[in-house]
């Protein structure tokens, strides 16, 4: 059995501390065991790990949420990016036509698709095992997961199945899955009510089916089915869900119950349900503050008094504050509002943006604040429309500039002119303040050379005496 974890997300729901670069499934705010606090993303990881699948399993996600993945997971966890962003029946393909022309897996394999932040018990992962089994008995396409509802929640879509009945009359074991009657998607609650009472199951995302079930269907509608070649052609694979391009066309689908813990931490009224401190980050909150949750990502403190039932979350970009059952109106308000992420963790650590200003003339300045974790590096590159300057604030590395090579520490300035080809590698955790002047200050000015630090290395042919301290 394959496993391939879908992670998207435009950042809005759980803004301020989501954007567009740190989706919800990054967020560090959940506890882990070890007293630490984890992402949504991490904490599934260490779940799969813990049961046995992690080595069966690869995420598919934009190529904007790689260098998070690589950060929070590390380098080896496998990664399928898309070449730009299309829906989930594109990035599910992608994945698909990898299993099947790079890694070489059997077409008779089982693949299952799940979302890549579930908040579930470790039961979960047993019952993800059981649909290689339940295909196969039931000959079905599809085999769903249905976690059983606690209430009848407007939030989520719902899977009506069959009666979970015996196939004989005389048998006495209940069959593990059922037949898929239909799906319904996100009712009132009167509709949900009346759901429930039909035996209805919340939709947990979880689609398992035969690897050349898909290859097959990729095949009919003229699609390549070998990965250079989907990549090549990505621009005009469909724009269109998996649901509306697979689920809803499959004539034989089947699904089982979970009957453990299931939720989708994507708005702060619910993600704060699950938060085992009121307050992360600097601030106070008030003992009359009752129900409220404090959540700062700035170094400057916020007092809290006399709120009740509220999220208040302040970031690099912006601060919210909302009673939590009106929180998730907070995607509708922000439609039109779309700016640059003021905060970005990446592979090699992390960056604030401390300052933007655009200059008459249509120069741009933008101050950040980076952070590179020792042993992480940047990728050896170039800019053409901006000059950067960096002072080392603390900590220590390796600087590659043009060919030469010299090691720089706190209190070192160092200009990098446009066109200059450029790498920082820390030798321990360095901190930089980044200024950046020119006409345009956009992520596609970066010209990316080479992400490996060995063949950086090789383009060094000038070695500037070391620093002393």
């Amino acid at each position: 059995m394959k496993l391939v974890l879908l992670s998207g997300g435009s950042g809005k729901r759980l803004w301020p501390l989501s954007n567009d670069a740190r989706s919800k499934q990054f967020l560090k705010v959940l506890r882990a065991p070890d007293g630490s606090y984890e992402s949504m993303v991490q904490r599934v990881w260490r779940q799969l790990t813990a049961a046995g699948l992690a080595d069966s399993a690869c995420i598919a996600t934009g190529g904007g949420q790689v260098d998070m993945i690589r950060s929070q997971l590390g380098m080896e966890v496998p990664v399928i990016a898309e070449p730009e962003r299309r829906d989930t029946f594109p990035a599910v393909a992608l994945a698909a036509a990898y299993l099947y022309s790079i890694e070489g897996t059997s077409l008779d394999e089982t693949v299952v698709v799940l979302p890549v932040d579930p908040y579930v018990d470790e039961e979960f992962f047993v019952k993800l095992t059981e649909l290689d089994a339940y295909l196969r008995q039931s000959g079905a396409e599809l085999a769903l997961i249905g976690a059983e509802p606690v209430l009848p929640s407007e939030k989520y879509g719902y899977i009506v199945p069959e009666p979970f009945l015996p196939e004989y009359p005389e048998a006495v074991i209940r069959k593990p899955y059922s037949r898929v009657r239909r799906f319904t998607e996100k009712p009132k609650r009167e509709a949900a009510e009346a759901l429930l009472k039909e035996g209805a199951l919340w939709n947990c995302g979880v689609f398992g089916f035969r690897l050349e079930y898909l290859v097959n269907r990729l095949i009919a509608s003229g699609l390549p089915v070998h990965y250079e070649e989907m990549v090549r052609q990505y621009g005009r694979m469909p724009k269109i869900s998996f649901d509306y391009e697979v689920v809803e066309k499959a004539e034989h689908i089947i699904c089982t119950p979970y009957h453990g813990k299931w939720k989708d931490l994507g708005t702060w009224n619910t993600l704060s349900e699950e938060l085992d401190t009121p307050q992360i980050g600097k601030g106070v909150v008030s003992d009359d503050s009752t129900g409220c949750h404090l959540i700062n990502e700035l170094d400057i403190p916020v007092t809290v008094i006399g709120i009740h039932n509220a999220i208040i979350a302040a970031s690099p970009d912006g601060i919210l504050i909302a009673e939590k059952e009106a929180s998730p109106r907070i995607k509708d308000l922000l439609v039109g509002t779309d700016s640059r992420p003021m905060y970005e963790e990446r592979r090699w650590g992390w960056s604030r943006v401390l300052d933007y200003r655009s200059l008459p003339g249509g120069r741009e300045v933008m101050t950040k604040r980076i952070g590179i974790a020792a042993g992480k590096h940047l990728s050896y590159q170039q800019h053409f429309k901006r000059r950067e300057v960096w002072t080392i604030l603390d900590g220590s590395g390796e600087l590659v500039l043009d060919g030469s090579y010299r090691r720089i520490g706190a209190g070192d300035v160092v200009t990098i002119p446009p066109g200059a080809k450029h790498s920082l590698r820390a030798t321990s955790d360095l901190e930089l303040i980044e200024v950046q002047s020119g006409s345009e200050l956009i992520e596609e000015d970066i010209v990316r050379l080479t992400p490996d630090w060995t063949e950086i290395m090789q383009e060094v042919s000038v070695y500037i005496e070391e620093r002393t301290d």
